[in-house]
Order: structure tokens, then C-alpha cells, then sequence
């Protein structure tokens, strides 16, 4: 788990997820396509190889709020994952907003997808004007510390990774497209397929043996398949039986007709 301090803090008298905003409504605009599909996915096929779903918690662009001292200061990423903490905000409530300081547990990997408008931020480009919060490189790199971090373009299907040594990200060599993350037993890379219509480059898990994981739509047709080969297996054994007893009932009918009866000679073996 990664806990952050705000459990030394009196929780009670801070505000919640109840009391933040879960957007902002002066910020105007939708995500566009790609930004509503590529979340879904990542969603749908990440199974950490050792936490059960009800201690994984998974957010797409929903408000992160980080500084305690600060409670109206937030980052909104893409796509967010956090490991070890309960599914539900305290085991019984879907969340409006993901608040560390209520959680105690910080996001383990932040994935963001570049737009034009906000690619210097999202590779630490840009510097924190006075008595501005920080930047998002900031706040993921040296106030949550988010051990993983990952930037993704799709006009270019450049990817970069960016994992958190001592203080500091350092930026991972990719020799392919893929980040294999040991703490979650699940590695993450560009997988070329296609997805709710669209065939092209797409952020995806893989587990261990380096399987793309299925989201439940493929495991559902891939049951339809295993399912229609079973049916067909089955259909042919049972038409190679009918076969067999066919050439049976020919084979004993020109016996009797050569005169032979089956029945005097099975009793004849048995005395």
C-alpha cells in the first residue's frame, strides 16, 4: 500500500468527498472519443495479479484532491488506478471525488493521454507561477509520489513511462512498447487491435506470460466459440457413433442372411 500522511490528520473536520466538487463547472468542453474509449479499456483489463477487485479502486478524470492544507487544489487525470484501498469509500459508497487525506492511500499508477492544449503540462514542461498550485508533474512526482507514470499520444502513438527512483522520475527505456510493473504483476503497452469500432494503436494490460488480458466482452466470445466448438465436437462424435452403429446392424444383417446366427454362437462361447 501506498499511504500517505494525511492519516495523522483529524479527518473528521476536514472536508470530504462529500463537500469537494467532482468537476469544475467553469471549465468548459467533453473528453472526445478517444478520451472516453481508451479509460474504458484500460478499466476493463486492469487485474492486478495480487489484489482482489474490492481493493482496487479505478477513476477516469475525476477529481484527485492532494494538499490537505490546501483542500480546493486539484489534478483531474485521465485515467487513475489505486491499489490496497476498499472499492468502495468506506466500503459502502461510490466516490464523487478520490481524496488522499480521507483515503490514506495514494494512486499507484496515472495515466495520461495527451491533447494538444496540455502536453508541455503533462511531460513537466511548464513551471509553477506564483501562488499558483503546483503542476500536475509536481504534485504526481513529489507530493503523491505515484510510483508509476505514463503519457501517452495518440496522434503520434508515442509512448512514454516514467518511474519514481528516490525523489525524482526517472524516464524508462522502452525498448518496445510495454512497462512491466512487479508490484502489481501487470505490465502495460500499446496493443494493435480493434476496439468499439476503431482499429488502431490502444493502451492495454498484459499479465505475466505477456497475454493481453480480455475484457469481459472478449471473454464472453471467446466462451461463445469454446462453447460452439464443444456443441460441434459433440455433434460429430455423436454422428460418428450413429455411423459405427449403422455399419453394426449392416455388418450383423448379412451374417444372418450368410445364415449365421450371432445369438447361437455367443451362447456356444459361453458353454
Amino acid at each position: 500500500m501506498y499511504q500517505t500522511d494525511a492519516l495523522n490528520y483529524p479527518t473528521k473536520v476536514l472536508p470530504t468527498m462529500y463537500d469537494l466538487p467532482s468537476e469544475n463547472p467553469e471549465e468548459p468542453g467533453l473528453p472526445d472519443e478517444f478520451h472516453d474509449f481508451q479509460p474504458h479499456l484500460l478499466r476493463k483489463t486492469f487485474h492486478p495479479a495480487n489484489y482482489s477487485p474490492d481493493e482496487v479502486f479505478i477513476a477516469t478524470d475525476m477529481n484527485l484532491y492532494y494538499d490537505v492544507r490546501h483542500t480546493g487544489w486539484y489534478k483531474r487525470p485521465d485515467w487513475f488506478a489505486v491499489v490496497g484501498v476498499d472499492r468502495l469509500y468506506e466500503q459502502q459508497d461510490m466516490r464523487l471525488s478520490y481524496v488522499v487525506w480521507q483515503e490514506g492511500v495514494n494512486p499507484f499508477v496515472v495515466v495520461e493521454l495527451l491533447s494538444p492544449g496540455t502536453e508541455k503540462e503533462d511531460l513537466g514542461q511548464t513551471l509553477r507561477k506564483a501562488e499558483q498550485p503546483p503542476t500536475k508533474w509536481e504534485v504526481y512526482e513529489h507530493i503523491l509520489r505515484v510510483p508509476y507514470y505514463i503519457v501517452f499520444d495518440r496522434y503520434t502513438d508515442n509512448l512514454k513511462a516514467f518511474q519514481l527512483t528516490g525523489s525524482r522520475y526517472q524516464e524508462l527505456e522502452l525498448i518496445e512498447p510495454r512497462i512491466w510493473m512487479e508490484d502489481i504483476g501487470l505490465g502495460l503497452g500499446l496493443w494493435q487491435g480493434r476496439y468499439e469500432g476503431i482499429e488502431r494503436l490502444w493502451l492495454r494490460w498484459y499479465d505475466g506470460d505477456g497475454n493481453w488480458i480480455s475484457t469481459p466482452e472478449e471473454r464472453t466470445e471467446k466462451e461463445k466459440l469454446r462453447a460452439e466448438k464443444e456443441r460441434q465436437r459433440a455433434e460429430k462424435e455423436k454422428l460418428r457413433a450413429e455411423k459405427e452403429r449403422q455399419r453394426a446392424d449392416r455388418l450383423a444383417q448379412r451374417l444372418l442372411d450368410l445364415g449365421v446366427d450371432l445369438e447361437d454362437n455367443e451362447n456356444s462361447d459361453r458353454i
